[in-house]
């Protein structure tokens, strides 16, 4: 079978444009439970970072709902974010719950340090150009099922 580019393109269409090619062949290749981390321009991704790519000029944020996108959540927490400096949580911080679509009690904050263990184990780094400090989510892929979100086939 041969397909040609407007197949392909056909294919892609509804597809968040930040989702490039090599990003769409990580998440695709995680499972239920594995986790892409969507990190500030700050993080130490290739000290840390098994696979990274980045995505200069993007906020994490919009990172994250465009991964969101494709991915569904796994069961609470879903979402690990790296607790600020004085405990408080940051705007970029509520920008990415929000991005995520998920409920505050769906969310975990963790210190730094168990922050960037958690990420050694993530499939794929997404490095942002997000300047904000502690703008960085862990997230975890739930199952992914055919037809409606409940799992239903209608």
């Amino acid at each position: 079978m041969t397909i040609d580019s407007k197949d392909v393109i056909a294919l892609l269409q509804g597809v968040n444009p930040l989702l490039t090619g090599p990003v769409l062949l990580h998440l695709d290749a995680m499972g239920h439970s594995d986790s892409v981390a969507v990190v500030d321009a700050h993080f130490p991704a290739a000290r840390v970072g098994r696979v990274v790519v980045d995505l200069p000029g993007t906020t994490s944020p919009e990172v994250l709902a465009a991964v969101c996108s494709v991915l569904p959540a796994d069961d609470a927490p879903a979402l690990d974010l790296m607790t600020s400096a004085d405990g408080s949580v940051l705007p970029v911080q509520e920008e990415l719950v929000e991005a995520a679509g998920l409920r505050p009690d769906a969310v975990r904050y963790v210190d730094r340090f168990a922050y960037y263990d958690l990420v050694t184990d993530a499939h794929l780094v997404l490095r942002t150009g997000e300047t904000r400090v502690y703008g960085n989510a862990l997230y975890r892929k739930g199952l992914v099922t055919l037809g409606a979100p409940d799992g239903s086939s209608s």
